[in-house]
C-alpha cells in the first residue's frame, strides 16, 4: 500500500492562549509540473503555523480573494468543499479546546490527521486486500434480505470460528439510502464486491434480477427481517398491511437458493398476532419448503394409499393433484390450479341434478353462490393481484382508524380462498339436501378446502388415510425426507443477552437444512450482572452541545462532569471482549471497541470512515468527507425544549415531570420520552432520536449514540440525509431510520457464531 507523503511545517513552536485565529490557504511554491501546493496558515498573535492540505493547482485556477479553487480546475467542487471542512474543523478546534492545550505540536496532528486519512481514501494504489491468511481459510457465503443499514451483514463479518469466516455476496432493500450505505460501507470503504439490488421483492422479476446479481455463486446462508409495524407490540396492529406478506416472498428466495441456514427477524409481537396464528402459518410455510429431488417418494407413496383406500379416494386424488402444485413452474401451476377447480366443479355438476330440480338450479343463491364460486376460485391469478393493488392502495392513502378501513378489509377478506370456500360450504348447508348426498357434499368441500391448503397442511390432512392403512412409521421416514427444513419454535433474543447495550426483543426464526445440525436458540454472551450499560457506550461523546457537530473525538473529563459521583460512574466501566463478557486482562472497554472496530482480521486494510450526500459524491472519492468521528450531531432546540427536556431529566421520568410542565406551560403533547439511565440499558431503540433524552444532558441523542446503543462500530458511517418527516417517512430512509430500525449487530454476531460452529 502506497500513500503519499503529507507535510506540515512549523514556523514556531510556542503555547497559544488567544481566542482569535486567523485561518486561510495560500499557494506554496510550484513543483516540476509547475502545479502550486495549496497550503493552510493560522495566524494568532506571533504565532503561525503553516500545513500542506495536500491538494496541488495551477496557479491561473486560485482566486486568492475568496480563497477558493476557480472553476477552470475540473475538481474545483470537491478541493473547495474539503477546504472548507478543513477550515471548520480548525476554527471548531480553538473553540471547544481548553486554551492550556493549546500547543503547536497538537494543532499539528489536528491538521495532519485530517489531511493524511483522505489522502489513504483517495490514494489510486491502496487496495483493501485481505492478510493472506484468509486466502486459506473457508468461506462460508451469505446474502442479506431487507438490509436495511446492514445490521445482519455487519455482525456476520465480525464472526469467525476456527477456519470458517463468512463471505457476503448479496443485499436487498427498496430504499435507496440503504443503497447508498450498503455500497459505502462495503465496496468503498472495505473493499468487497457485494452487490446489492434495489427493488421491492413483491415484483415479478424481482427473483430473476436476484439471481443475476449473483452470477451462479452457491449461497449458505440467508439472513434478513422483513418490515414488522404491523406485527408490532408497540403500534395500532393493521389488518392487511402490505407488510403482512413479506414473509411469503422471503421464503420464494429460500426455495429457489436452498441455504444450509436461513434466519427471519421479526418483533415479539409476530408470536401473538391473530391468537398465534401467524406464528404458525410461518412455520407451515417454512416446514412446507420440500425437496424436490425426494419428491418421488411422496408420489409413490399416495400411489400405494390409493389402492388401499375405498371409502373417500376422490378426496385423496385431490391431495395427490394438490401436491403436484409444488413442483410445478409458474406456467404449470396456473394450468394445474385451474385443472383442479374444474375436476371439483365437474363432481358438482354431475350433484347438482339430484339435488335440486332444473328452475331452482338456474334460480337459487345457494347454487348460484356455489357456481360463482367455483369462477373465483378459477381466477386465483387474477384477485392475488387485485388484492396486492387494494392493500398498496390501502397503505399509500394510510387507511386506518376511518370510515374507509373496515370496508377494503372486508373486501380483501372476501376474495380469499378461504372466505370463498366458506361461502360455498354455507351455500351447501343452507340447500338442505337429502342425507343420501351428504357424503359427496362432504367430498366437495373437502376437496375445496386442501386446494387452498399449504404443503404441511397436506401432510396433516394425509394422516387419516395412513393412519387407516397402518403405514405411520413409513409416512413419517418419507416426510423425514421430503421437508428440505427443521425448525422446532421461534424463539425471542434479547438484545443486551449479547452485549448490547439496549433491552431490544426480537424473534429470531433458524430454518436449518435437513443436512446440517437443529439449532434452536443462540447462548447469552454476557449474564444479567454482566451487561453493557448505557454510561459505558456514551460516556466519551458526551461533548456535544446544542445544535452541534462534531467530526473529531474530545477528551470528556468526568472528574469535572460528575464532581463528587467520579467514582461511581468510573465504576460502571469494565474491560470486555468483543462479544461483552468482562476481560480485565485483554479486554477493552466497550466505547474502546467501538472505536477500534469489531470486524474480524480480514479488514485491517479497510479506508478511513467517511460521508456522503448522494450518489454523485460517493462516485467522487474527493468529494468524501473523511473524519474520525461521523453521524455525532445534535437537534437545533429552542430554549422551551431545553426546558422541558430539563424538567423531565431532573423528574427522572416523563410522568413524573408532567405535573411541572403544566404548571410552567411547558406541557407537551409528545406520547412519551424516554430518560436513559447511566446504569442500566436502554429501551428498544426507535427511529425518532426525540424519543429519548441523555442521561446527562437536556438533549435528544445523536445517530451516532444511537448507533452506539445498537452496538454498531463508529467507522460505520451511516449515508445520505439524517432525518426527515411528515409523509417523506412513508419513502424516505434516513439515517436516523436507518439506525432504528436495524438488528444490532452484537446480536446477529452471535447468531452468525453459532452457526459457525454447527454449520457442514
Amino acid at each position: 500500500m502506497q500513500i503519499r507523503k503529507v507535510s506540515v511545517s512549523l514556523s514556531v513552536s510556542v503555547k497559544m492562549s488567544a481566542i482569535m485565529v486567523n485561518v486561510k490557504f495560500y499557494l506554496d511554491k510550484a513543483d516540476k509540473s509547475k502545479k502550486y501546493p495549496i497550503h493552510l496558515v493560522i495566524r494568532q498573535k506571533n504565532v503561525q503555523i503553516k500545513a500542506s492540505t495536500g491538494e496541488k493547482i495551477l496557479k491561473k485556477d486560485w482566486d486568492n480573494t475568496n480563497q477558493l479553487v476557480k472553476e477552470t480546475e475540473y475538481c474545483h467542487k470537491s478541493i473547495n468543499k474539503f477546504l472548507n471542512f478543513l477550515k471548520q474543523e480548525v476554527e471548531k478546534h480553538f473553540e471547544t479546546t481548553p486554551h492550556s492545550h493549546f500547543t503547536d505540536k497538537k494543532v499539528k496532528d489536528k491538521i495532519l490527521s485530517l489531511v493524511y486519512s483522505r489522502k489513504v481514501n483517495t490514494d489510486v494504489n491502496i487496495i483493501c486486500e485481505a492478510p493472506a491468511e484468509y486466502e486459506t481459510m473457508q468461506k462460508v457465503t451469505f446474502v442479506d434480505l431487507f438490509a436495511g443499514a446492514g445490521g445482519f451483514s455487519e455482525g456476520f463479518l465480525q464472526a469467525e470460528h476456527g477456519n470458517k469466516f463468512y463471505d457476503f455476496r448479496l443485499a436487498s432493500d427498496i430504499n435507496e439510502n440503504c443503497e447508498l450505505t450498503h455500497l459505502a460501507r462495503y465496496n468503498y470503504q472495505l473493499g468487497l464486491d457485494a452487490a446489492f439490488l434495489k427493488q421491492d421483492i413483491t415484483e415479478p422479476d424481482f427473483l430473476d434480477n436476484f439471481l443475476k446479481k449473483l452470477k451462479g455463486k452457491e449461497i449458505d446462508i440467508v439472513c434478513g427481517g422483513p418490515p414488522c409495524q404491523s406485527f408490532s407490540l408497540a403500534g395500532k396492529r393493521k389488518k392487511f398491511d402490505k407488510k403482512d406478506d413479506l414473509f411469503a416472498h422471503y421464503l420464494k428466495v429460500i426455495r429457489q437458493l436452498r441455504p444450509k441456514y436461513f434466519v427471519m427477524e421479526n418483533v415479539k409481537g409476530i408470536l401473538t398476532k391473530e391468537e398465534g396464528k401467524i406464528k404458525e402459518m410461518i412455520l407451515q410455510e417454512i416446514r412446507s419448503i420440500i425437496d424436490l429431488k425426494e419428491f418421488h417418494q411422496l408420489t409413490f407413496f399416495i400411489a400405494q394409499l390409493r389402492k388401499i383406500e375405498t371409502e373417500q379416494p376422490f378426496v385423496l386424488d385431490c391431495y395427490n393433484l394438490r401436491l403436484a402444485f409444488e413442483k410445478a413452474t409458474d406456467k404449470e401451476y396456473e394450468q394445474l390450479k385451474d385443472s383442479y377447480i374444474q375436476n371439483v366443479e365437474n363432481k358438482f355438476r354431475l350433484l347438482t341434478p339430484k339435488i335440486v330440480d332444473y328452475k331452482t338450479s338456474k334460480t337459487d343463491k345457494n347454487i348460484s353462490t356455489i357456481r360463482h364460486g367455483f369462477n373465483l376460485l378459477k381466477r386465483s391469478r387474477e384477485l392475488a393481484y387485485i388484492r396486492k393493488k387494494v392493500i398498496n392502495e390501502k397503505s399509500f392513502s394510510d387507511l386506518d382508524n376511518d370510515f374507509f378501513a373496515d370496508d377494503f378489509d372486508n373486501f380483501l377478506t372476501a376474495i380469499e380462498a378461504e372466505t370463498i370456500v366458506e361461502k360455498i360450504h354455507n351455500a351447501f348447508n343452507a340447500l338442505k339436501p337429502n342425507t343420501t348426498f351428504e357424503k359427496e357434499i362432504k367430498q366437495i368441500i373437502s376437496a375445496l378446502e386442501i386446494f387452498a391448503y399449504s404443503f404441511d397442511e397436506c401432510m396433516n390432512g394425509l394422516n387419516e388415510f395412513v393412519a387407516k392403512a397402518k403405514m405411520e412409521k413409513e409416512f413419517q421416514e418419507i416426510l423425514s425426507h421430503i421437508r428440505l427444513y427443521n425448525i422446532e419454535q421461534p424463539f425471542v433474543a434479547l438484545a443486551s443477552n449479547y452485549g448490547v447495550p439496549q433491552n431490544r426483543e426480537r424473534v429470531l426464526f433458524i430454518g436449518c437444512r435437513k443436512d446440517q445440525k437443529l439449532i434452536t436458540d443462540v447462548p447469552a454472551t454476557v449474564s444479567g450482572k454482566e451487561k453493557v450499560t448505557v454510561f459505558e457506550a456514551l460516556y466519551d461523546l458526551d461533548f456535544v452541545g446544542n445544535d452541534d457537530e462534531r467530526f473529531d473525538y474530545q477528551k470528556v473529563d468526568l472528574k469535572v462532569k460528575y464532581n463528587g459521583s467520579t467514582e461511581k460512574m468510573l465504576s460502571l466501566l469494565k474491560k470486555r471482549d468483543v462479544a461483552g463478557k468482562p476481560d480485565e486482562k485483554k479486554g477493552l472497554t466497550y466505547a474502546e471497541w467501538s472505536k477500534k472496530g469489531r470486524l474480524n482480521g480480514r479488514f485491517v486494510n479497510a479506508k478511513n470512515p467517511f460521508y456522503v450526500r448522494n450518489f454523485e459524491e460517493l462516485e467522487n472519492t474527493l468529494t468524501h468527507i473523511v473524519a474520525p468521528l461521523h453521524n455525532h450531531k445534535t437537534s437545533k432546540q429552542n430554549d422551551d425544549v431545553v426546558k422541558r427536556l430539563d424538567v423531565i431529566l431532573n423528574a427522572g421520568d416523563y410522568e413524573a415531570a408532567k405535573k411541572e410542565l403544566k404548571s410552567i406551560g411547558l406541557d407537551s403533547e409528545k406520547r412519551n420520552y424516554n430518560v436513559l439511565k447511566p446504569e442500566s440499558q436502554s429501551s428498544t431503540i426507535m427511529t425518532i432520536a426525540d424519543d429519548y433524552i441523555h442521561y446527562s444532558n437536556p438533549r435528544a441523542l445523536t445517530v451516532r449514540e444511537m448507533a452506539r446503543l445498537q452496538s454498531f462500530d463508529d467507522s460505520f458511517v451511516f449515508q445520505g440525509k439524517r432525518s426527515t418527516g411528515g409523509n417523506k417517512r412513508k419513502f424516505e430512509v434516513p439515517q436516523f431510520t436507518l439506525v432504528g430500525n436495524a438488528v444490532p449487530p452484537l446480536m446477529a454476531r452471535a447468531v452468525a457464531l453459532e452457526i459457525l460452529k454447527n454449520i457442514k
